[in-house]
């Protein structure tokens, strides 16, 4: 048995020595089981420290039951990130917290000020799962911030800052996302398509959920994604494109690409008459949802 001596923490979350004394788990373990199996999705302080949620200590706690059950250390990583977390607060709770991040996280963006911005989705991810923060909030910011463009209500210094500081925040929630032993799934955007935080968004859901995910990013060549797919071997190669002329330029390949393989296309620039065309499938829900139903298979 272990004992639980109290923690020490600070506001916004659980430092690792604290998270190792909660967990009955040593620092060098929580590390790994992070960096290999993705297990832990710590965020931020203002400080640069990593902070855990009460969520860690939950699937910490699920990987040492799954681990007392003789599980290996890759199949109980599996078996926890594949369990569904919810948030223990009630709707008008989550509601609020949403609403006030995705109000602070504009105001913070438009002002370009990165350490404010990094607080407010410090907040949200300690408040609220990452896909809650992904789907009610980044995403339809994302859609409000292009409309913004489009009536020159924001420049494009104040775009490419917000894109890059929430893509940014993103790759830094998927360290060893590759390891373990689930389903693979290969991502990339076509030739051309630099927008890929909706795909990033896809292949960190579906890595809490169990899956390998192998992620080529922004403008891919196609004979870079049939190459690593003839090595990799993946359960499904999803490709994303915001403009349907990206793939329209690479049909030919997509069809080549869909006869070898489990392809499915997704993003604004999808259609269900291309995908039909080339032997994919059509993927017409946010990330989210479509990670989530994709898992789920």
């Amino acid at each position: 048995m272990y004992s639980v001596p109290v923690e020490t923490s600070v506001p916004s979350g659980l430092r690792i020595g604290a998270l190792s004394k909660r967990a009955g788990v040593s620092e060098h373990v929580l590390r790994a089981w992070e960096t290999r199996y993705g297990l832990l999705t710590p965020t931020r302080s203002s400080g640069g420290y990593r902070l855990y949620s009460e969520s860690d200590v939950r699937r910490v706690q699920r990987m040492r039951a799954f681990l007392a059950q003789g599980l290996s250390a890759a199949e109980a990583a599996r078996a926890v990130l594949a369990e569904r977390s919810t948030v223990a607060a009630d709707p008008a709770s989550v509601r609020k917290a949403e609403a006030g991040g995705a109000a602070g996280l504009r105001s913070a963006l438009d002002d370009l000020d990165e350490r404010a911005a990094h607080h407010v989705l410090d907040e949200l991810f300690g408040a609220l799962t990452i896909e809650a923060v992904i789907r009610d909030v980044l995403i339809p910011y994302l859609h409000e911030l292009g409309d913004r463009w489009d009536r020159g209500e924001v420049t494009v210094g104040q775009e490419h800052f917000a894109s890059n500081l929430i893509r940014s925040r993103l790759a830094g929630l998927a360290p060893g996302w590759g390891g373990g032993q689930g389903p693979r799934a290969l991502l990339a955007c076509p030739p051309g398509e630099l927008h890929d935080i909706a795909l990033l968004s896809f292949g960190l859901v579906l890595r809490r959920s169990g899956w390998r995910v192998i992620y080529l990013g922004s403008d891919s060549p196609m004979v870079d994604i049939e190459h690593a797919a003839s090595v990799l071997q993946p359960d499904v190669v999803m490709l994303s494109s915001s403009d349907p002329e990206r793939f329209e330029r690479v049909q030919s390949d997509l069809t080549r690409l869909s006869r070898a393989w489990s392809v499915a296309l997704a993003g604004p620039g999808a259609s269900s008459e291309l995908a039909g065309a080339v032997g994919a499938q059509y993927v017409d829900s946010d990330p989210v949802t479509a990670a989530e139903q994709w898992a789920d298979r």
